[in-house]
């Protein structure tokens, strides 16, 4: 039975565990859409991402939900106002004309193992109910678009989500794009 919860402070060890060595993919430590202009990726990925993502959880500054397998963290999803992810907006394809009333579910992680048994379900609907729970009423998505021959999309390139994953939860296109991330929206009551 897959169990999810929003995180807190209290959180660290468990994220910690989750995403290992490697900060889940690549020394992201969930920082990829936080950095600021101007910033250099290759200098932030590692150590400094993880020191940084850990202070935003210790100051309660980073939204998210995990989910559990008989007590072991198995998934992340975050889930965060769109302003507080300033790469976003610095995205031209991913830009919208309403940031400041946008919840945004930028990343997904699930540990090798148990992928493809409902743990990215089970976190997209826990965050849209954390949203929910903070007021969020527009939540966007930005899931890969599946391969034009068919083919799964590798874990490493699927961290945003998928489009089935987000088309299952009742989000629809924001835009038209036939390539390239998608802006999927979901406006709830």
């Amino acid at each position: 039975m897959i169990v999810t919860r929003e995180i807190g402070p209290a959180s660290w060890p468990d994220i910690e565990a989750l995403f290992g060595a490697n900060g889940a993919c690549g020394g992201c430590w969930c920082m990829h859409w936080r950095i600021e202009k101007g910033e250099d990726w290759a200098t932030l990925k590692g150590t400094a991402n993880k020191r940084r993502f850990r202070a935003l959880v210790a100051a309660g500054r980073a939204g998210g939900v995990l989910a559990y397998v008989d007590g072991q963290p198995v998934g992340w999803a975050a889930v965060q106002r769109r302003r507080e992810l300033p790469r976003l907006d610095r995205a031209p394809s991913l830009a919208c004309e309403d940031a400041d009333r946008v919840w945004s579910l930028p990343c997904f992680y699930v540990k090798a193992g148990f992928r493809q048994r409902g743990v990215a379900s089970a976190l997209l609907k826990a965050a849209i109910r954390s949203a929910r729970r903070q007021g969020g009423r527009v939540l966007e998505g930005y899931p890969v678009r599946p391969s034009r021959k068919g083919e799964p999309i590798p874990a490493a390139f699927a961290w945003t989500g998928t489009l089935r994953l987000f088309e299952a939860a009742g989000f629809v296109a924001a835009d038209a794009r036939e390539r390239g991330k998608q802006r999927m929206r979901l406006e709830t009551r």
